[in-house]
């Protein structure tokens, strides 16, 4: 039956590429998440090789021994997406705009000159995209969200003065849900042609693992590199329709793979007051050829191919100290798409990106408050396939995003 597949791709695209519709895509490919600190965002991310704040939690652990003390932060981000559609077919056009708040919480603690430990929470990967009801596209997405938060434990210890090396843990929890609408005729029903509502939800769990190494060229030239594992995640959940007594009304459960992703920098202390870094990403995403989902019912269902690929990303910043207590900060980061085109849809919305960030730092007493904004423009996406048939939504698809964030830190 043709709806067996179409349902395959419904269910599993927000899950599986969980997100690349609102968070996705900011500072990276696919559908992870960058934006974990204001000062790390106003320098276009390129804190892998030198850092002074907790937030190298996730840029790099092994910097967690030039932090002194004990240091806390909180930060959000408020991302506020835009997303516009036209029509190959018909030139009709769609669009959505989201806002969503990212968040972290970081925690970082010094023993002795060697050992250092820290926590952090925040949310590596995300999705948001709400399009109409009536829109071209329904019978792909209508309505995507997706929540991961990783718990991320870790310990740095320098080896001699110049090298630190750091481990951690991720554990990571993912919460997704997506709605579409089906043809009457996908489940054999007569008569005249009606949308019927359909929806899943599912939630899981896995665990994996992050490394990070820091190393002092000399006194002014430092290099870094960090290293997450992949993390794969059992998501139970299920599927709804709004007849409820479909083949599709069932409990169901996949399992999806995070990628792997590898990040390096080396920063160079200009000057007392100025430090720049450039940097290089990796993403493991040719680790995601296809989608799998097993109903409990027993409705077979058979594989969707994905068939992405890794993906590498640049970026270059910079802060200049002005004073002891303020600094301001620039950064660019570009990023290519995961997604080839045979697969490209409207759940998947990734292209190649550009950012452009700007940022401040103010430090009173003990106290740190971090500003930054960014502005991603994304390159304009064709899409020109048969996913999604019989509407398949072929066209052109724009966006971009404004990002705001700040981070609150303390020393004690």
């Amino acid at each position: 039956m043709n709806y067996k597949k179409g349902l395959l791709a419904a269910l599993l695209a927000p899950v599986l590429t969980l997100g690349s519709g609102a968070l996705a895509n900011v500072h990276a490919a696919g559908f992870a998440v960058f934006t974990h600190g204001a000062s790390a965002l106003g320098q276009g991310n390129a804190v892998t090789a030198h850092t002074d704040n907790p937030s190298t939690i996730f840029y790099n652990p092994a910097l967690m021994n030039k932090l002194e003390g004990t240091q806390v932060q909180l930060g959000t981000t408020a991302i506020f997406s835009s997303r516009e559609f036209e029509s190959a077919t018909t030139g009709a056009t769609a669009s959505n705009d989201s806002v969503f708040f990212p968040s972290t919480f970081y925690a970082t603690h010094k023993f002795n000159d060697s050992l250092s430990a820290g926590i952090g929470v925040f949310n590596p990967f995300g999705l948001g995209t709400e399009w109409d009801d009536d829109w071209e596209g329904r019978y792909q997405a209508t309505e995507s969200k997706l929540k991961t938060f990783n718990i991320n434990p870790a310990l740095s210890y320098r080896i001699i003065p110049s090298l630190a090396v750091a481990v951690g843990l991720d554990v990571v929890y993912a919460d997704a849900s997506l709605e579409r609408k089906l043809p009457s005729t996908a489940l054999g029903i007569p008569g005249p042609l009606f949308d019927i509502g359909q929806k899943f939800e599912g939630d899981g769990t896995g665990v994996g693992f992050n490394v990070g190494v820091a190393y002092d060229i000399t006194k002014d030239i430092h290099f870094g590199a960090s290293y997450r594992s992949q993390v794969q995640i059992d998501i139970k959940g299920d599927s709804s329709t709004s007849l409820a007594v479909t083949p599709l009304d069932s409990s169901g459960r996949t399992s999806i793979k995070l990628p792997p992703q590898v990040t390096a920098g080396i920063a160079y202390q200009v000057s007392s007051p100025l430090i720049v870094e450039a940097g290089v990403r990796w993403e493991g995403w040719s680790s995601f050829q296809e989608l799998q989902l097993t109903l409990d019912n027993g409705t077979p269902l058979a594989p969707t191919p994905r068939d992405w690929h890794d993906s590498f990303g640049l970026n270059v910043g910079g802060k200049y100290r002005l004073t002891d207590s303020a600094a301001v900060s620039a950064g660019y980061v570009f990023g290519n798409s995961a997604v080839p085109d045979s697969t490209f849809d409207p759940s998947i919305p990734d292209a190649k990106t550009h950012v452009f960030c700007v940022g401040t730092d103010f430090n009173i007493q003990q106290a740190n408050i971090a500003l930054a904004y960014a502005y991603q423009m994304y390159e304009d996406r064709t899409k020109d396939n048969t996913i999604g048939a019989p509407l398949p939504a072929n066209g052109e698809y724009r966006s971009d995003a404004h990002l705001v964030s700040v981070s609150l830190g303390y020393k004690f």
